[in-house]
Parts: C-alpha cells; sequence; structure tokens
C-alpha cells in the first residue's frame, strides 16, 4: 500500500460506497480512497440486490431521497458514460383491502405535493389493464408510478466507481480495515491488513457489516443484517416483459421481469437477524403459493432453486438509514441501515454524505431525520412501504 493518507476514506466499495467517492471527488475532493474487503467489488449486498428503484414510499425524507436518485440513473448513461441498466417499467401496487387504498391515497398525496407527477391511484380495471395475468377478483384498486422501475446495481456500482477514480479517487481490494485510530480531535486513522492510512474523515458504508465496523469506533450501531431471498424463474412467456414490479399488498408477495422470466421476491415474517446468506430450499413452496394465488399462471412456470439465492438487508429499527456524523467521534460519518432501499437511494446517499463530509449540511433532505442521535432522541421515522 503506497498511499499512506487520505482526506476521506470510505470503508466499503459497494453501490453505497462507489456513489459517495463519486460525490466527493464531483465536489473537488480528490484524496478519496475506498477500502474493499473483497477481491471484487459488489460481493456483498450490492450484487444480490433486486434492483428495484422507486419513489412510491410514504415518509417524505425517503420520497425526496427517489426524486433526486430516479432522475439520475434515467440520465446515468450520457453524464456517466457507463449504462445504469434503467427501465421505466414502473412499480404496481395491487390493493384488496380497503385499508390499503386508504393507505395509498395518503401516500399518494403526500409524493404528489413533494412533486412526483408521474405515480397515479388505479381503479380495478386499470390494475387488470396493466397487470392483466393477475388473478382480479379481489382487487380494489392500486397505485402505479411509471417513473418507477428497475437498475442494474453492479453496473450502477462499477460506473460510480470509474468515474471516481476518474476524479483521483482510489480503490483497494482485498483491504479489510481492523481498526480506527481516535485521539482527541476524533479519527486520526485506520489500521487495515495493509498497513495503516492516516485521515481525519471516515466513512462507514460497509452494509450489513456496518455495526462492526462502527464498534472499531466505539460506537454502538442499530443496524443488523436480515437475510432476504430471491426465486428466479426459468424463461416464461406467460407474463409480458414490458410488466412493471408488481406488489400484492395483501402477502407482501412481488415479482418483476428478470431475463426471460420472472424474478420472485417476498419477506418471510420469520426471517430472523443474523449473517445468513445462505439459501433455503424450503422458501421456494412458500413464495410459489402465496405468488400463484395472485399470479395463477406462475403454475406453468419452472424454478430451479440452484438459482435461486440470499442476500443481506442492513436493517434500522425505524427502516431508515443512518446518515451524517457521531456526536462525540469528530470525522467518523455513517451511511448505513438501508433496509433495503441501498440501490435505489444511493445516488441521493452520495450527495448528502458528500455534502455532510465536507460542508457540515446538506440541502437535499433534512439530515436532522436521518441523523444517529434520533435513537436517543426517540425521534423514529416510520416507512411502512418496506419490500
Amino acid at each position: 500500500m503506497r498511499v499512506q493518507s487520505a482526506d476521506v476514506v470510505i470503508i466499503g466499495g459497494g453501490i453505497v460506497g462507489s456513489s459517495i467517492a463519486y460525490h466527493l471527488t464531483q465536489a473537488g475532493c480528490r484524496s478519496v480512497l475506498v477500502l474493499e474487503r473483497e477481491s471484487h467489488q459488489g460481493k456483498g449486498s450490492t450484487g444480490k440486490s433486486m434492483g428495484g428503484v422507486r419513489a412510491q414510499f410514504a415518509t417524505t425524507v425517503n420520497i425526496e431521497m427517489s426524486l433526486y436518485s430516479i432522475p439520475f440513473f434515467r440520465t446515468f448513461d450520457d453524464a456517466m458514460g457507463h449504462p445504469s441498466g434503467y427501465r421505466g417499467q414502473g412499480y404496481l401496487f395491487v390493493a384488496t383491502q380497503e385499508r390499503h387504498l386508504k393507505y395509498l391515497q395518503s401516500n399518494y398525496e403526500r409524493q404528489v405535493a413533494l412533486g412526483l407527477k408521474t405515480v397515479e391511484l388505479l381503479k380495478t380495471e386499470d390494475v387488470i389493464r396493466v397487470a392483466p395475468e393477475l388473478r382480479s377478483d379481489d382487487i380494489l384498486g392500486g397505485s402505479f408510478c411509471s417513473t418507477d422501475g428497475f437498475v442494474d446495481p453492479h453496473s450502477v456500482m462499477t460506473g460510480f466507481m470509474l468515474r471516481a477514480i476518474d476524479g483521483g479517487a482510489r480503490l483497494f481490494r482485498n483491504t479489510e480495515v481492523t481498526g480506527i485510530e481516535i485521539d482527541s480531535q476524533g479519527v486520526r486513522g485506520v489500521k487495515t491488513n495493509n498497513g495503516s492510512i492516516a485521515t481525519r474523515n471516515v466513512v462507514n458504508a460497509a452494509g450489513a457489516w456496518a455495526a462492526q465496523v462502527a464498534k472499531l469506533a466505539q460506537v454502538d450501531l442499530p443496524v443488523e443484517p436480515l437475510r432476504r431471498m430471491l426465486v428466479p424463474t426459468e424463461p416464461f412467456d406467460k407474463v409480458s416483459h414490458r410488466s412493471p414490479m408488481v406488489i400484492d399488498m395483501k402477502t407482501g408477495f412481488h415479482f418483476r421481469p428478470e431475463g426471460l422470466g420472472l424474478l420472485l421476491a417476498w419477506n418471510d415474517p420469520e426471517e430472523t437477524p443474523g449473517f445468513k446468506t445462505n439459501f433455503d430450499p424450503g422458501f421456494v413452496e412458500k413464495i410459489l403459493t402465496r405468488g400463484v394465488d395472485r399470479l395463477p399462471c406462475l403454475e406453468e412456470a419452472e424454478v430451479n432453486p440452484k438459482r435461486a439465492w440470499a442476500g443481506l438487508y442492513e436493517m434500522t429499527p425505524d427502516h431508515h438509514p443512518i446518515l451524517g456524523s457521531v456526536p462525540g467521534v469528530a470525522g467518523f460519518f455513517l451511511a448505513n441501515g438501508f433496509s433495503g432501499h441501498g440501490v435505489m437511494h444511493s445516488p441521493a446517499t452520495g450527495r448528502i454524505t458528500a455534502d455532510l463530509v465536507l460542508q457540515g449540511k446538506s440541502d437535499l433532505v433534512d439530515t436532522r431525520l436521518l441523523n444517529f442521535e434520533r435513537y436517543a432522541e426517540g425521534r423514529l421515522l416510520e416507512e411502512t412501504a418496506v419490500l
């Protein structure tokens, strides 16, 4: 390791760390060092993500982060010279109970008030028109946003990092952080398996492993890993490949086109926290039972459990990220706990974190809502639209 010092050290080279590095270099900070413990980037949660992007959230801060991030993905290819894989096929929330409709109505009003122009409330016949393959006898309506869709997380991460490197950032792979050194002024440096680096600014972007990194700075971070499993079908033509992401609000089952088939997802409420990245074959029956109930043609789809996979969400108590500095540890910044929204909000996270590191404030969102202190102060947010 030749570099012995950096203005900012980012721990974690996934999509969030890469976006932060890019935004820092864009703001004129050239001495940025990204440390990735794996031999390749994206081997953590980034490469295992479903890749969904949406603005259909329930809280102001999540909607605002999406309003920055989705246009960023839409122009990513031209601005970055690298594909994002963005496909604006929409998200369709399907309501089967009156309370679902009220919930979607209230979210819709907030989304529109904040400037989202592409969201609409649907009647039963509209839902059937958008997704004719669904069983519809109990559907009361829904909501659809045409600019929601999907991206290729690995490609976005790569694009961010390539442009960050163009801007002067450096990426060290196979480099695990083993210590964070602190003196009377705050952060002084980091120790790694490849030597020490002097720095006054460290950003924790370690994803599901964020709590262990925070412990190195004597910080108790309320982030824990939670397994999420995804099941792709074999090639299947009974659902249009232009279909949106469809979410059955009755069960939480959701699916979207992927390759020549579908990608199926469902968050098992019985899942317990932990670093479990093995796929449980028993999950296939659980998800197909719920899937066939809403999408009867799924009965004809073939599923090979060996192609299914598991990744880790990094959960916080209120399902919102923790962004910003830590009181009492000057120079230690957090970009953690995205609770399944790290990929979709990576552009906003990079911009906000770069602002906070370089200026101590950001005008993109009210950063106080996402700060570390909210837990001690009892200011938890409530996001009910968690997939």
